[in-house]
């Protein structure tokens, strides 16, 4: 259950693939900015996936991640509260790292009621059914078993496991077809059919795709002076506003 102030509408923040890490500070510092804004705006920040760059373990620690956690922190003793829904970079990430700031993790797909329209959440990369190869490697790579064997290993091992991932990945994608990486249509018209709005992410495609009488929310990824965010004031028509944000 979120925390809200009592008597002050609600905010609705959605974002994705941030990708931090210590190479890239000026997202790091963006972030940090966007919870500053939004501190005393009685926010439910959803982040849907891709939040980090890498995720090998809630037992990993830095100082750049300290100074994360620690305005997380504040952002939640203000009254507002952050969930968290896995991408392909930090699907790893749990509830250790999250406890921290009273963070709640989200399953893969939730769905989210706002003045009486549903919207469901996911960060993506499930609805690339084209990518074939991809679709393989993430049902093995997420199986419970072998996560648990994993989070058992040292981090070294992690890191390099994680580091080889990222190259691969990286080699793959310049060998394939643009449009493959994205959703596919007949995946999408199959998880929309009940609900008003799919809200994701990962295609780093940032755009509002009307189908019908419903919504299909694209949030793009971060840069190192801008982000698309997407926010939803709680109010008897709900206001929706999907930006660039500039920090």
């Amino acid at each position: 259950q979120g925390r809200f102030r009592i008597g002050k509408k609600v905010s609705y923040l959605f974002i994705a693939d941030l990708h931090l890490s210590p190479d890239h500070p000026r997202l790091v510092r963006g972030f940090l900015a966007l919870l500053q804004q939004y501190q005393q705006q009685n926010t439910q920040l959803y982040i849907l996936g891709d939040w980090f760059n890498t995720w090998i373990g809630d037992d990993d620690t830095a100082p750049w991640l300290d100074e994360v956690v620690q305005q997380l922190k504040q952002f939640s003793d203000a009254g507002n509260q952050i969930y968290f829904q896995a991408g392909n970079r930090d699907f790893v990430l749990g509830k250790n790292f999250l406890n921290q700031f009273n963070g709640i993790l989200l399953p893969d797909v939730y769905t989210l009621e706002i003045n009486h329209q549903k919207f469901r959440l996911e960060h993506g990369d499930a609805l690339c059914t084209d990518d074939i190869a991809y679709q393989r490697f993430r049902s093995v790579i997420r199986n419970p078993v072998l996560l648990s064997l994993l989070k058992r290993t040292p981090l070294s091992f992690r890191q390099k496991l994680a580091n080889g991932f990222r190259k691969k990945s990286s080699e793959t994608k310049q060998l394939k077809n643009y449009d493959i990486m994205d959703v596919n249509a007949q995946a999408v018209d199959s998880v929309i059919e009940q609900v008003d709005f799919l809200i994701h992410g990962h295609t780093h495609r940032p755009e509002i795709h009307l189908l019908g009488n419903k919504q299909r929310i694209v949030l793009g990824d971060w840069r190192a002076d801008s982000a698309w965010i997407l926010e939803i004031n709680e109010q008897e028509n709900s206001s929706l506003d999907f930006k660039k944000w500039t920090y």
